[in-house]
């Protein structure tokens, strides 16, 4: 582990300079870094993580300096990455990075096919968290980061989470940030069409708030369906229908079934934890004397749910629980973030979950 500071900031960017990676904290989760311009570097992550080398990494840059206005220079420093930068697009860098918003553009010739996939687009955030950023603005480059943990896995939001999941690599430089304020993966909206703000992974920044800050209308890859564009959408980060996943079996529930459902489920065996809404009155074990479940109790609010969502599921998938329990989010885009998270949990999780995560 390598703690908070200047000293240590100054060691990771000698790492990343010399082709190693180093696991770093963002607002949302922690990610495996590597020198955009390395491929060796970058052949690195997919390597340690196990991760398919046609899945695209995000491109991580530094907020620039601002100009005598007051107006921080995003197309001068986007110049290296992304052509075709439009009004929308510093519309979008204006109002939410940094932050938890990751944008997809036509890629500049320079751009490595390492990192995209051999796609000819490249995805792209800043990242809010100030220890991201000093990394960043010291290094004066890109740096790849996909979460740090192996592919498909639950996403990590403490150094410890990223320690447990690279025990094995010695040369692993860690820079601990604390946890995680936001706690699931940007918000992704695909830019590359040039006509269409498209969103590809929702987080916690949603279409009403882009389209209260900004006026941009997002639109869903759904709304999409007949066009040529929506045939054309790039792959992104997280968009394999098995991922996040505990190796404990995880199942949802729909609202006030969750006595049904402790019987439901085939993997179901003694023991369970069953995740409940803080609102809610205690479940009570009448009618299931041969279940032993604990219940764990949930935030009702979004923000708070997400914040701590990994961090459950990593807790109860050390536990030696037989089977996890939560509920469907509820309905609302502020919750959609959450639930793709969760339903992507739930199919890639068990024993099976490494072949799941190939699907």
């Amino acid at each position: 582990m390598i703690p908070n500071g200047g000293t240590e900031i100054n060691q990771a960017v000698q790492t990343l300079r010399d082709g190693g990676l180093v696991a770093f904290p963002t607002e949302t989760v922690y990610g495996l870094g590597a020198d955009a311009s390395n491929p060796e570097a970058i052949k690195k992550i997919f390597t340690a993580k196990g991760r398919p080398s046609n899945h695209p990494l995000i491109v991580h840059i530094a907020t620039p300096d601002h100009d005598d206005v007051g107006q921080a220079d995003w197309t001068a420093q986007l110049a290296h990455w992304a052509r075709d930068i439009s009004e929308d697009a510093l519309k979008l860098i204006n109002a939410f990075w940094p932050g938890p918003l990751t944008l997809v553009f036509k890629k500049d010739k320079r751009v490595l096919t390492e990192l995209t996939g051999g796609q000819d687009t490249v995805a792209i955030r800043a990242p809010a968290h100030p220890l991201a950023q000093g990394l960043l603005r010291q290094f004066k480059g890109g740096v790849v980061a996909p979460s740090a943990n192996r592919f498909g896995k639950v996403s990590p939001t403490s150094a410890a989470d990223v320690r447990s999941e690279f025990e094995g690599m010695s040369d692993l430089m860690v820079l601990d940030g604390g946890d995680c304020k936001v706690g699931i993966e940007s918000t992704i909206i695909d830019l590359s069409s040039g006509d269409h703000a498209v969103l590809l992974r929702p987080g916690m920044i949603t279409p009403s708030d882009i389209l209260t800050r900004t006026g941009i209308q997002v639109r869903l890859p759904g709304e999409l369906a007949m066009s040529t564009v929506a045939n054309n959408l790039p792959k992104v980060s997280g968009s394999l229908r098995a991922h996040y996943a505990p190796a404990t079996p995880l199942r949802l529930y729909q609202s006030g079934r969750v006595l049904d459902a402790l019987c439901e489920f085939p993997d179901t065996k003694s023991r369970v934890a069953v995740g409940v809404w803080e609102s809610e009155s205690p479940i009570g074990e009448d009618g299931h004397p041969s279940v032993h479940f604990e219940e764990i109790p949930l935030p009702s609010d979004s923000t708070a749910f997400a914040s701590l969502l990994y961090r459950s599921l990593r807790d109860l998938d050390q536990q030696d629980w037989d089977l996890i329990l939560f509920p469907e989010p509820p309905a609302g885009e502020e919750w959609d973030g959450v639930r793709d998270r969760l339903q992507r949990a739930s199919f890639g999780s068990g024993p099976s979950s490494n072949n799941h995560a190939s699907n």
